[in-house]
């Protein structure tokens, strides 16, 4: 009972410092989403859950929920499968190995802005580099069919390598006398890496999963950066429009309902993925 008291005495700080930080910020926004707030007017007063029936008639809102759908999807699914293959090859043994893995790291180590700043320049239309690698003319961030897949192209290359070095280590605690005994009985690659490899790595591709479409699905200063949400809103996620509404137009009461579904969404998603890993470690 002392060795319980004494370590409640470390918990209990912590658990107000976070709740300070964190409980008490969701509990306004959820308050302030009840609310009719303009500053630009001078108008606060409760509305109860009108804000919530206007985002269901707010085609704004559901073209911003298709396109952060659409980003999240595709970008992690790219970036497990490039992750997963420099996974493998940096799991093998090669000179300079080390060196190899540091330069991997190189993109994503660059911070978001700066690398949306980059790739803003290499898509360029008159003198980007791509357009001419390709010897075309493409609009890549001005085009509406092109700006998302664009955006997606940028994250995918920022933080691939970061999937690649985690399912790395998690290569790396799979036991070497599995592909021993699977190569002594006569199994070929195919079959060592449907049958040991990815069962045993699934646990980790679970994590990875959680951090990157967390992170997806929040995207803002990428897409922001390279398009501000355009063309015609066709960049525009959830994130974007809940800062356009909330500091561009200081409608701080419909800003913070789109917040409350952000982080709704974002729990769903943790819940979901949690529940997985959690059949996963059975």
């Amino acid at each position: 009972m002392k060795e319980i008291e004494s370590g409640n005495r470390f918990v209990v700080p912590a658990l107000l410092l976070l709740s300070l930080v964190t409980v008490y910020p969701l509990i306004y926004v959820f308050y302030l989403s009840l609310q009719r707030r303009l500053l630009i007017f001078d108008i606060s007063r409760f509305v109860g859950l009108d804000n919530y029936i206007f985002l269901l008639r707010d085609d704004r809102f559901w073209n911003a929920m298709k396109n952060t759908a659409y980003f999240t999807v595709v970008s992690v699914s790219l970036e497990l499968l490039f992750g997963l293959s420099i996974a493998l090859l940096l799991n093998r043994q090669f000179r300079f190995r080390g060196l190899v893995r540091a330069i991997v790291l190189i993109p994503w180590a660059i911070p978001t802005v700066v690398s949306a700043r980059m790739w803003e320049w290499i898509y360029n239309t008159d003198f980007g580099i791509l357009n001419y690698l390709l010897g075309t003319e493409i609009n890549w961030l001005g085009s509406p069919s092109w700006a998302m897949n664009a955006a997606i192209f940028m994250d995918v290359w920022k933080t691939t390598p970061f999937v690649a070095i985690l399912l790395t280590a998690g290569l790396q605690i799979i036991p070497r006398d599995l592909y021993q005994a699977a190569m002594i009985d006569g199994a070929g690659s195919w079959a060592v890496f449907r049958k040991i490899t990815l069962p045993l790595l699934k646990p980790v591709i679970l994590v990875v999963l959680i951090f990157r479409t967390l992170d997806a699905f929040r995207v803002f200063d990428a897409v922001y950066v390279l398009t501000g949400g355009g063309p015609a809103n066709t960049t525009e996620t959830l994130s974007i429009y809940a800062y356009k509404v909330l500091f561009q137009t200081l409608q701080f009461g419909y800003g913070s309902t789109l917040s409350v579904i952000v982080f709704l969404c974002t729990g769903g998603i943790s819940l979901f993925y949690v529940k997985l890993l959690s059949r996963g470690m059975k």
